[in-house]
C-alpha cells in the first residue's frame, strides 16, 4: 500500500531519534534490536490519520502516534516471554536473543518510554489522551490474563474469546484512532465513531491473524505457521471448528491435540478443518465485523475524501497475507 509509505517514514524517523543510553548494554540492547525489526506500525498510523481525518496536520500527532507504537512493542516483548515465541517478525524474540530477565526488564523501561513520549503532546490534550492511554493499558493486561486463563479452560465460548481479542488487540487501535481525534479536537460523538471503527477492524484483524497462523505463507509470516495448532492454543479457528465439528471430527481434534509430532498435528488439523469448513465460519465473523467497521466510518460528518486513507488501510488489513 504505498500510500503509507510516507506516514512510516516519518514514524521510523522518530523512533530512530528516540534516546536510548549505551549503558547497560543489556538493558538498552534489546530496545534498539526489538524497534529495528519493522513491522506494519499499523497503530501510529491510525493515530496521524486520526488527526487528518479531522484536519489536523499529521507532525502535531507524532508523539502520542509513537508511544502507542512503543507501548505495543512492550506489549509483543511481553507476549513472547508469556507464549515462548521463538520468533518475532522472523527475528528471535529478545528473551531468546538475550534471556527472560533482560527481556522483562527492558519491556519494562519500553511501557515507561511510551509515556515519556506521550508526554511531549500538547498540555490542553494531555489530560484526555492519558485517561485514553491509561483505559486501554489496562484492558491490554486484562485480554492478556484472559487469554492466558483460556488454556487451562475447555469451555471457552466464542462470545468469550471475541472478547478477549477485542481487549488484547482491538482497543489499541481504537485508541490510537481516538487519540488523534483529541488531538484534532474532533467532537466526543465523532471520536467515539472513530473509537468504534478502530475497535472493529482490530477484531476482524486478529481474526484475520487467527486464520494466517494456519494458512499463511511461511515465508511471509514472521512467524512460525501453525503456532496456535501446536501449543494447543484457544483461537476463533479452533473454537469454530469445535463447534461445527460432528462427534467424530471432535475426537480426532482431541487426540490430535496431544500429537508430539509437530508436522504431522498441524497438517491433520489443517486437513479436518477444511473439512468442517471452519477457515469460511470464521472469514464470514471477520466480514460482520468489517461491515460494523464501516458502518461507524459512515456515521462520521465529514466529506467522503477524508476518510478514503482509512478505508484503504481498513481494506489492505483485511486482504493481507502476512
Amino acid at each position: 500500500m504505498n500510500e503509507l509509505e510516507s506516514y512510516s517514514i516519518l514514524i521510523e524517523q522518530e523512533i530512530a531519534s528516540i534516546d536510548l543510553p549505551q549503558s547497560p548494554s543489556n538493558l538498552y540492547d534489546p530496545l534498539r534490536y526489538f524497534m529495528t525489526l519493522g513491522g506494519k506500525r499499523m497503530r501510529p498510523i491510525l493515530t496521524l490519520m486520526g488527526a487528518e481525518l479531522f484536519g489536523t496536520n499529521r507532525a502535531e500527532a507524532i508523539h502520542a502516534a509513537v508511544a502507542v507504537e512503543v507501548f505495543h512493542n512492550f506489549t509483543l516483548i511481553h507476549d513472547d516471554i508469556m507464549d515462548e515465541a521463538p520468533l518475532r517478525r522472523n527475528q528471535e524474540t529478545v528473551h531468546v536473543k538475550w534471556n527472560q530477565n533482560i527481556a522483562i526488564l527492558s519491556g519494562d523501561v519500553l511501557f515507561v518510554k511510551a509515556y515519556q513520549l506521550l508526554a511531549m503532546q500538547q498540555g490542553a490534550h494531555l489530560p484526555a489522551l492519558l485517561e485514553i492511554f491509561n483505559k486501554t493499558a489496562i484492558e491490554v493486561c486484562e485480554g492478556q490474563q484472559m487469554d492466558m486463563d483460556f488454556e487451562s479452560r475447555n469451555d471457552v465460548s466464542i462470545p468469550e474469546y471475541v472478547e478477549m481479542i477485542r481487549l488484547k488487540t482491538s482497543v489499541l487501535l481504537g485508541c490510537a484512532l481516538e487519540m488523534g481525534a483529541v488531538i484534532a479536537n474532533a467532537s466526543k460523538e465523532n471520536r467515539h465513531l472513530l473509537y468504534e471503527f478502530g475497535q472493529h477492524v482490530g477484531i476482524a484483524f486478529q481474526i484475520q491473524d487467527d486464520i494466517l497462523d494456519l494458512y499463511a505463507d511461511p515465508d511471509k509470516f514472521g512467524k512460525q505457521v501453525g503456532g496456535d495448532v501446536i501449543s494447543n492454543k484457544k483461537t476463533l479457528l479452533n473454537l469454530k471448528a469445535m463447534e461445527l465439528a460432528n462427534a467424530e471430527q471432535k475426537s480426532q481434534l482431541e487426540r490430535l491435540s496431544s500429537e508430539q509430532d509437530a508436522v504431522l498435528k498441524v497438517e491433520q488439523t489443517k486437513k479436518i478443518y477444511s473439512e468442517i469448513g471452519a477457515k469460511e465460519s470464521c472469514e464470514a465473523e471477520m466480514q460482520e465485523h468489517y461491515t460494523f467497521a464501516m458502518n461507524a466510518l459512515s456515521q462520521i460528518q465529514l466529506p467522503e475524501e477524508n476518510k478514503k486513507p482509512l478505508v484503504a488501510l481498513a481494506d489492505y488489513l483485511m486482504v493481507r497475507n502476512s
